[in-house]
This record gives C-alpha cells, structure tokens and sequence, in this order.
C-alpha cells in the first residue's frame, strides 16, 4: 500500500477494552450461573418508569427524534434551576467527551487530566490532535498542583473525574476549590460526575453547579447509565454555558439521541423511588466488601461510587481469569498498569457474597493467606 490511508492519530489511540458480557463468557465457558461486576452496572435494573415510558414510546420509533431533545433539556432545566440552553444531551457520556473534544482541540492544544482515570479523555483529545497530559495520581488522588503546574498557554481542557473511575474517591470541596481557583478562566474545566448520585451521599462532595453559575467555562458531566439503570439506551447530558451549548450543538449528529432514550430519561429523572434504592443498596455492598478486606488486611480506596478498587496481593490477570471461570466478571487493574488491583462494581448482597467467596476461595489457593 503506497500511502496511509488513515488519519495519522488513529495509530496512536488505545483502543477502549471494555468489560466481558455475559453472552460472551456463557459461549466461552459453557456455563450459566454468571454474575458481572465489571461494568459498573446497576444490580436492580432499570427504572421501572423508564421502562414504562419506553413500552409506550416504542410504537413510535418509525419517527425520527426531536433532534433538540427538547422536553428532555426542560425537564433537566427544571432539575438543575439553569434553562435548556444550559444543557446539551448525547448518546451517553461517551459522545459527549467526544463532542467536548471535537468542539475545543485544535491541532498542538493540551489537556490535562489524572492517571489513571477514564481513557476516553486522553483518547479523544489524541485523536483531535491535541496533547494530553496524563498526570499520575498522588496518594490515591488527581494531584491538582502538579495539574496546575502543567497549565500553559496551550491548554484547552482539564478533566476531572469525581468520583474518580477506576479508584471510586472523591476530590473534596477544598480540593476542588484550590483547582478553581488556580486555574485560568480561559482553560475550561470538565468536571465528569457521571457516580454524582452516588457521591453525595458524601457531605464533602463539591456542588459544582454553584462554580458553573461563577466560572462560565465549565462543563459538568452526568449520565442516566448508573443509577438509573438505562445504559443500554445511551444517554447523558452535559450542564455548561450558553456560549459552550451553542458551539457544541454546531457538531452534533442531527439525531444522535433516540425517541426511546429521550422518554426513558425524562421518566428517570423523576424515579426517586428507583434512585433512593439503588444508592442505598449500593452502600450495603460496599459495607460488605470493606468488612471483608478489612479483615483479610487488603488495601482498598475508600468508594463514593459503584464500585471499589482492592489491592488483593496478586496478579490481577490470574485474578481475573480464575474468577471468570467460577463465572464472576471484574474489571482487572492490570488495564490501568495497577497489578495487583482489581475494581469490582457494587451487586446485590447475593451477587457480593457470591464474589467476596469465590475471591476468597481463588486467593487462598494461591496461598495469599491462610
């Protein structure tokens, strides 16, 4: 082949490796008693109002969607005391990164953001062209001094994942505020909360919608794919300014968020219900998992998320691969170059005990403890 046919940054991007199905390792193992703790996914389901909302909408998927999404934003608008024009919806955070890249990296601009942290940071802002800067965590934690330090005037966008994706902490109301404060009005911080309902149960949890009211160049992230259990249907939306809105809307795909997903939002932003039982479940399963490495001495990061990292003292590709065939899926921290770590999404109390024994049956095994 004489000539590269591809866009010079597509050799350069790390393909996202996401987490295993089901369906997958039922065709590879054979067996069927299966329970995925990878992915972050809520254990209760869906919404039932957003299914509900979808059996009634699905006679209508003939029509196209209302490309503004119009009755979604105003419901949002409502939610979050801002006007639609605050508030750009995608086909799931995913898009949405990927518009927040599109619509600000020329060329040689930069980016800043954690290591390790949700790739599809880095990857979106190399595919445009840009430079990111993957700052390496500090005691567990975006080092925002060093974030600071690597501010030039290049930089377009810093990123900040809170709760944190893979470690499950939070970055406080101080440390965020030191961030702000630090931080040029002309660099544009997106700050991802796409756990946000999980983590305010934290009362040192930042509200960062008062910062978007002072700082007009911020973007905050959320998604309807955790707590409210609608991942398959794709859609988030993204809080910011009317200038940024206005820019982003320009590049988005005409009818990128689909009938089914704008109905099933809308019905989830108003299941308290659903909501209030997800997050309480998810903390007694968390409970239950520190119980467990507190008494067997692992190191583990303190969650505000659905999901924990554990140090469990092993390779977490032997880990992995031994736990799949006792038919539980995690997530391996050997993805992030964290070894010995294993991130494992919240379950109903059966799913966590069925992990915590069939973690504790693989590591003793391998002689980790007695």
């Amino acid at each position: 082949m004489g000539k590269n046919l591809f866009k010079n940054e597509v050799s350069s991007i790390k393909p996202y490796i996401p987490g295993k199905s089901i369906e997958e390792l039922k065709r590879e193992l054979g067996i069927e008693d299966i329970e995925k703790l990878a992915s972050n996914e809520n254990p209760l389901g869906p919404s039932p109002k957003a299914i509900e909302a979808i059996k009634k909408e699905a006679e209508n998927i003939h029509i196209y969607p209302d490309p503004n999404s119009t009755k979604l934003k105003e419901e949002l608008a409502k939610k979050h005391n801002l006007t639609s024009e605050n508030i750009v919806v995608g086909n799931g955070g995913e898009e949405l990164l990927k518009m927040i890249a599109q619509t600000f990296i020329n060329s040689g601009d930069e980016a800043i953001m954690a290591n390790p942290s949700f790739g599809k940071y880095a990857s979106e802002v190399m595919f445009m062209g840009g430079i990111a800067h993957q700052v390496e965590l500090k005691n567990y934690k975006h080092d925002f001094k060093a974030f600071i330090e690597r501010i030039n005037d290049k930089t377009k966008l810093i990123f900040v994942c809170n709760p944190n994706n893979p470690t499950g902490n939070i970055m406080t109301k101080e440390e965020i505020e030191y961030l702000v404060k630090n931080v040029p009005d002309d660099v544009v911080i997106v700050f991802d909360e796409a756990y946000y309902d999980y983590a305010i149960k934290n009362t040192d949890y930042p509200d960062t919608l008062s910062i978007l009211k002072k700082r007009l160049n911020t973007i905050i992230l959320r998604t309807f794919s955790k707590v409210s259990g609608i991942a398959a249907v794709r859609v988030g939306y993204l809080l910011t300014s009317k200038e940024i809105c206005e820019a982003m809307n320009k590049i988005k795909l005409v009818f990128h968020v689909n009938r089914l997903a704008q109905v099933a939002g809308i019905a989830a932003l108003h299941d308290t219900e659903h909501t209030q039982k997800t997050v309480e479940l998810n903390y007694k399963s968390i409970d239950m998992m520190e119980k467990y490495f507190e008494e067997n001495n692992f190191e583990y990061i303190k969650s505000n998320a659905n999901f924990i990292f554990v140090n469990v003292g092993m390779d977490s590709r032997v880990v992995f691969e031994k736990l799949l065939k006792k038919g539980i899926i995690v997530r391996p921290g050997y993805l992030w170059n964290w070894d010995n770590w294993l991130r494992v999404s919240t379950g109903t109390l059966e799913q966590t005990k069925k992990f915590i024994t069939k973690l504790d049956g693989v590591l003793k095994e391998n002689k980790i403890y007695a």
